[in-house]
């Protein structure tokens, strides 16, 4: 920061003339500072923030200096990454962080899964043969946001889901009741997944045995 700055930015605080006294410059060299006009650099950002603005926006604020860089080049727009990280820097502009990758899949190893009964032919000749379920997350302003859902492998469709901010069973068992309130499970009807812990749960393998649904647990789910 430039010693003008410096006393534009504190002459609220004290006056004027005292601070160009113990800067040691001259109040006459601040005024005629301030009657400048803005440089060309500075007009030139100030441009450049507005369009900044307009990106960032319609990205709904999650694109970082990277990809509203990358933008502003598909448009037409010539500047440097260094000078749209600085410029949002300056106008408090964020996108979303990233946090670390989310593991959805933990295996107890005192749990014995359910046998693989697919062996990954993902294909079924009508609805309700074969359901394919699966956990994952969308990372939010406030955290996780996690998703449970099941996907019926004929119209290649999701028939259930549920959401939550956490990822126990409860997940997995709201998402199979809505199924099964959706659609009526006929004979032999295979829910396949992953060994994680919510599928081999006691209380969810109940579940599946109550309305006459055959587990099938895959190393990964598809």
């Amino acid at each position: 920061m430039s010693i003008f700055k410096l006393i534009d930015a504190e002459k609220a605080n004290y006056p004027v003339a005292m601070l160009c006294r113990m800067l040691g410059v001259s109040k006459s060299g601040y005024y005629a500072w301030r009657g400048r006009p803005p440089s060309k650099r500075r007009r030139q950002d100030a441009l450049l923030i507005e369009k900044i603005r307009e990106v960032h926006n319609r990205s709904r604020e999650t694109y970082g200096y990277p990809r509203v860089h990358a933008e502003l080049r598909s448009l037409g727009v010539r500047c440097g990454r260094r000078r749209v990280a600085r410029l949002m820097r300056v106008a408090g502009l964020r996108g979303c962080r990233r946090g670390k990758k989310r593991r959805t899949t933990r295996r107890d190893p005192r749990a014995a899964p359910a046998p693989d009964l697919l062996g990954r032919d993902f294909v079924a000749g009508r609805p309700n043969r074969v359901w394919l379920a699966d956990i994952t997350y969308v990372p939010t302003r406030e955290g996780f946001l996690y998703l449970a859902f099941i996907l019926d492998t004929h119209p290649r469709r999701v028939v259930g889901w549920s959401m939550d901010s956490h990822m126990r069973t409860e997940l997995v068992v709201d998402a199979l009741e809505m199924v099964v309130w959706r659609r009526k499970s006929s004979a032999g009807l295979v829910h396949h997944s992953d060994r994680g812990v919510q599928y081999t749960a006691i209380s969810f393998g109940k579940r599946l045995e109550e309305v006459g649904i055959v587990p099938s647990m895959g190393m990964n789910s598809q």
